[in-house]
């Protein structure tokens, strides 16, 4: 999928095990299949979850990461009216593995990506209970540091226009084009919230049709709130995109730019995963499209 991925396999997960957490080394352990584009899983016994990087990179920064993403995890517990990921523990980089590791409670439920929720507005609802707690949380005064999306849409002009050249044949690039123009420029009235950050299917675990759990959740942290209305394009439709709307009563400057958030994700995965992951890219090409039919209407 990446160029720099580092190798991992059963045999190497149980080395790490053996090395570091012997008291798991006898624990059944089975890779996940997943569509993800970070880290490579596998289930450890019935409640964990071995979770390591899949690309190459700076130990110590590998570390930074998955501290601060165990920090947000660890903040998120308890907080949301669904399941959120608990660490348990950190691996080091070994012969065996070159990478800092983590270790999470494994959360039961279906990726949104394998059911067919997309129009159902119970889910709809239960995902909007979940983006309002987050906006509703005191941010304390903190507010967007980083580079990527949550800050200005603006910030993102040659990575779409860099990600439309890449995509010329694949989705219509010249109404996309247009489309970020318009969207790129909506004013922006209200602060910064905690937000998800990235509300993909993918990270949504569905547990008899209802919404049972997020996932994914290093991104966590105060942004633009229309980050977190990502799914009404990416997979919401119909009767389900209105409800999720109706039940954050979401306005019109808010809601044009969550688009501008979706199409700047979007049109970045369309191209790069369309041979090394191809439900990733089929996802963004159907965001894409939601979202040009949501610009025309």
């Amino acid at each position: 999928m990446h160029d720099d991925e580092v190798p991992a396999d059963e045999g190497t997960v149980r080395t790490l095990l053996e090395e570091q957490f012997p008291q798991w080394s006898a624990l059944p352990l089975r890779p996940v299949p997943s569509d993800g584009t970070v880290n490579r899983l596998l289930r450890l016994g019935d409640d964990l979850v071995v979770r390591l990087p899949l690309q190459a990179g700076d130990p110590a920064a590998k570390r930074a990461w998955l501290e601060a993403e165990a920090q947000a995890a660890r903040w998120l517990v308890g907080r949301l009216p669904v399941d959120t990921p608990e660490p348990v523990a950190l691996g080091e980089p070994s012969t065996a593995y070159p990478l800092p590791w983590a270790v999470y409670r494994w959360l039961p439920g279906t990726v949104a990506t394998a059911v067919d929720v997309g129009g159902s507005v119970e889910l709809a609802r239960d995902l909007a209970a979940v983006v309002a707690v987050l906006w509703a949380t005191d941010t304390d005064g903190r507010v967007f540091t980083g580079s990527g999306r949550g800050g200005a849409l603006s910030d993102h002009d040659a990575y779409v226009a860099r990600s439309l050249e890449h995509s010329r044949g694949l989705v219509d690039t010249e109404a996309l084009r247009r489309l970020w123009s318009d969207l790129r420029s909506t004013p922006r009235s209200d602060a910064d919230a905690w937000t998800h950050g990235d509300l993909m299917p993918g990270n949504l675990l569905v547990r008899d049709g209802r919404l049972g759990a997020l996932i994914d959740v290093g991104g966590v942290g105060p942004a633009d709130p229309a980050l977190d209305l990502q799914p009404a394009w990416n997979l919401l439709t119909g009767e389900a995109r209105r409800a999720f709307r109706e039940a954050l009563a979401v306005g019109d400057e808010r809601w044009r730019r969550g688009m501008g958030w979706a199409l700047a994700q979007a049109v970045g995965c369309l191209w790069y995963y369309r041979e090394t992951n191809p439900p990733m890219s089929r996802l963004a090409h159907h965001t894409l499209t939601e979202l040009l039919a949501d610009g025309a209407s």
